[in-house]
């Protein structure tokens, strides 16, 4: 099984390195992209958090707000990190990752040393659902769909296995509720991290697919907070609108891992969907 190594695909794909002045230097990857060559919000949050602890005496993301300038595609790219305060529990930066075109993404961070061992004092549960492989392989069943689904590329990448209780659009069955619940993990086996749960958080398709409209929803702010390191194996991911009007959407993302600890919640704004 890979680990967090540059080995994988996950980390070959986010890695950043450093260069003459002060820029740090990726090269984003296509197979990464949700369709027409977009790469998806949640890996270019990856890419900006490998930055934020590459210049940070702190080696987790635990806060990241990233405003979305416009949609990113694969090729060289750059990331400017100004530092800001930093201490002994946490350090802040701003970092602007920018391709030939100019920047595509600001980034609020904070990085900070996440503890193993942390018992919370209080959390929400895990809802009930039941586990991977009583749920939907979205990539394996794609062809079963009644209105064709067009896969992203970074379905090589991440397994989905869709909840049944909020996978019946993909079946023809639209909700009143825009839910969405899957199962989520590496599919070359590499372990979750503070910086894949970056990816995590805006991994499932639009919650307004739930509700039977499809099409891309462009993310124009996301935050995600990392709350603990997931232990090894699947992680189930929940997203969630509160509000779809006037061409907006929220969705709030909670993510536990396979003992059912909560790792990370999100918050993101958007276009919904034409």
């Amino acid at each position: 099984m890979p680990q967090n190594d540059q080995t994988s695909a996950f980390d070959l794909a986010t890695a950043v390195r450093r260069a003459e002045g002060p820029a740090l230097l990726a090269d984003l990857d296509p197979g990464w992209e949700i369709g027409g060559g977009i790469l998806n919000g949640g890996y270019l949050l990856s890419v900006a958090g490998r930055a934020a602890v590459l210049e940070s005496p702190h080696e987790h993301p635990v806060a990241m707000s990233a405003s979305y300038l416009r949609a990113g595609a694969a090729g060289p790219a750059t990331l400017t990190v100004t530092p800001g305060p930093a201490g002994r529990t946490l350090a802040h930066s701003l970092i602007t990752l920018a391709d030939e075109g100019g920047p595509v993404i600001t980034v609020q961070a904070t990085t900070a040393t996440l503890s193993a061992d942390a018992v919370p004092e209080y959390t929400l549960p895990m809802p009930d659902v039941p586990g991977p492989d009583e749920c939907l392989d979205m990539a394996a069943n794609a062809h079963l769909a009644a209105v064709p689904i067009q896969l992203p590329g970074m379905a090589r990448h991440v397994e989905s296995r869709l909840d049944p209780a909020t996978a019946t659009w993909a079946l023809g069955q639209p909700s009143d509720h825009p839910v969405l619940r899957a199962w989520v993990r590496f599919a070359d086996g590499r372990p979750a991290d503070p910086l894949a749960l970056l990816t995590f958080a805006d991994v499932l398709p639009p919650t307004s697919f739930a509700t039977g409209r499809m099409g891309w929803a462009p993310t124009v702010q996301l935050q995600v907070l990392v709350r603990a390191l997931p232990a090894p194996g699947w992680c189930l991911v929940e997203a969630r609108a509160s509000e779809i009007a006037d061409g907006w959407s929220d969705e709030d993302y909670r993510i536990w891992d396979s003992t059912g600890r909560l790792v990370a919640q999100s918050r993101q704004l958007a276009r919904t969907a034409r």
